[in-house]
């Protein structure tokens, strides 16, 4: 039962309401997008929705679990002129960059609905265990509070090998209750930027929303990074719908040689907050990004797509919109300049 509370995370207490609204972003209470944004269902619909999310599954997991490659240290740790980088499923990007090991969203966890009645389990078995392979975490960063994001297990396992938090304004009140010191966890809102170890590091503003529970919704503030050094610049977008920011982070802060792009996990009742595979595409010629490979896919089926449509579409999209995409597999080392990929997914039903 402790456990289950501690889902929940921190409260945003009048006093952490008081410091929130000090930013421009926080209006009548809450968090708000740059445009209007909203979940195109009713609440008679909701009853619809979670049937079809937890009874009609067919197509929407693997037959058979996903695999994800052994860390190899030497190879991730070894210095290199350019990023290391492992994708483990879902949002989290494991990098190696100026000599440091940076993680972000690191939801490492079975399950990415611990309070729902049923679970939503993870496509790749023993997940959890990755983290105890890894090298220590110089940087932690969260793009926002959601559980596919932000998982308590993932964090606790964490807590004793991660240096410093760089997070979404509002999401530190978990950290802390989760017993992670204040001085280790450093808060952003949109567009602030610090360098940190030589790497240049902005959060980016997006089309989303926040809150754990019933009554923190929109309490904190949802976002992507853009990574500068003197020798590349990178972008992961974090989730959020399409939008005119994308082409304002680009003009801000690109071109860039890489960007992780969001790709999955959407609906018709909720276009606003995720992007279409082809939206994804397009945001990334937005934010000027040479390459880009698709995250938010291959974790959790927290949509009524089959699994495999978001890379399929993905890299149709960016094929016929010149935008040249790679796919690694769950686990595998790459670099920004990587090439020749399989579409490994075909191997799987």
């Amino acid at each position: 039962m402790k456990q289950f509370k501690e889902q929940f995370g921190g409260k945003a207490t009048p006093a952490l309401k008081a410091q929130y609204a000090q930013s421009p972003n926080w209006k009548e209470g809450k968090f708000e997008n740059l445009v209007e944004t909203t979940m195109e269902f009713s609440i008679q619909n909701v009853p619809k929705l979670m049937y079809k999310q937890f009874f009609e599954t067919k197509g929407r997991n693997p037959k058979k679990a996903l695999p994800i490659l052994p860390f190899e240290r030497d190879v991730f740790l070894e210095p290199a002129d350019e990023a290391k980088i492992i994708w483990y499923g879902h949002s989290v990007v494991l990098m190696r960059l100026q000599g440091k090991t940076l993680l972000i969203d690191p939801m490492l966890g079975p399950n990415a609905a611990p309070i729902a009645p049923f679970p939503v389990k993870r496509f790749s078995e023993n997940s959890l265990e990755v983290i105890d392979t890894l090298p220590p975490i110089d940087l932690v960063l969260m793009t926002h509070d959601h559980y596919d994001h932000l998982d308590y297990a993932s964090i606790q396992r964490l807590k004793s090998k991660t240096r410093h938090y760089f997070v979404a304004l509002g999401v530190k009140r978990h950290l802390m209750r989760w017993g992670i010191s204040a001085e280790q966890i450093t808060e952003f809102d949109w567009w602030d930027q610090q360098v940190f170890e030589e790497i240049s590091i902005t959060f980016t503003p997006t089309r989303h929303f926040s809150g754990r529970g019933l009554k923190d919704r929109a309490k904190s503030l949802w976002g992507g990074w853009a990574f500068q050094t003197a020798q590349e610049n990178l972008y992961f977008s974090g989730d959020g719908g399409y939008g005119d920011h994308f082409k304002e982070v680009g003009k801000r802060l690109g071109p860039f040689d890489f960007g992780w792009m969001e790709c999955g996990q959407y609906n018709p009742n909720w276009h606003q907050i995720h992007m279409y595979p082809e939206e994804s595409v397009q945001a990334g010629h937005d934010t000027k990004v040479r390459k880009a490979m698709a995250v938010h896919w291959g974790g959790f089926a927290l949509a009524q797509h089959h699994w495999k449509d978001p890379i399929e579409r993905f890299m149709a999209a960016a094929q016929k919109e010149a935008l040249p995409a790679i796919t690694p597999r769950i686990g595998e080392c790459f670099s920004p300049s990587s090439t020749h990929f399989e579409d490994w997914w075909k191997g799987w039903e």
